[in-house]
């Protein structure tokens, strides 16, 4: 499992004191506002002030104080560091599925989960056995998820 998760990318300036904006890759862009340190190209950068504006997430960090040293930031990616989040009991990281063993409700192996794809109805799992498959995150297709095996069962259904 990565230690470093991502957060988002960051997509402008706002203003010109040096605030950017980070259009955030999480489930709600609230999430991040808790952080007090958030990592671009693998090093610390401590969050003077964030909020939420619209669908982004607005970061003021130290020693950004001007729109020249934001400028410098724009199109960077932010990662967090997974032991700094809070996650609700039950919730996990996408990330976290990524290396799943994926089999069939009969036991069968079908293969191993490489991605998830965000899309606005529901995420997708890549699963790549004898061929790549596409399943649907959705309880429909998705049986079960053990973290302890490291596991998922599914249901798939003919032309999948």
């Amino acid at each position: 499992m990565r230690q470093y998760l991502d957060a988002g990318t960051i997509v402008n300036t706002h203003g010109i004191r040096g605030e950017v904006r980070l259009l955030s890759c999480t489930d709600s862009p609230d999430f991040l506002l808790p952080f007090k340190t958030l990592y671009i190209d693998g090093k610390p950068h401590k969050v003077k002030a964030s909020r939420v504006h619209k669908s982004f997430v607005l970061l003021w960090f130290e020693g950004v104080d001007d729109i020249n040293a934001a400028m410098k930031l724009k199109g960077r990616a932010v990662q967090f560091d997974r032991d700094d989040a809070k996650l609700d009991d039950g919730a996990y990281f996408l990330d976290d599925l990524v290396g799943f063993a994926v089999r069939d409700e009969d036991g069968n192996s079908i293969g191993t989960l490489k991605a998830v794809e965000r899309y606005p109805g529901h995420d997708v799992y890549v699963v790549m056995g004898e061929r790549e498959i596409l399943i649907p995150a959705v309880p429909a297709f998705v049986k079960e998820k053990n973290f302890t095996e490291r596991c998922m069962v599914v249901s798939l259904i003919e032309g999948m």
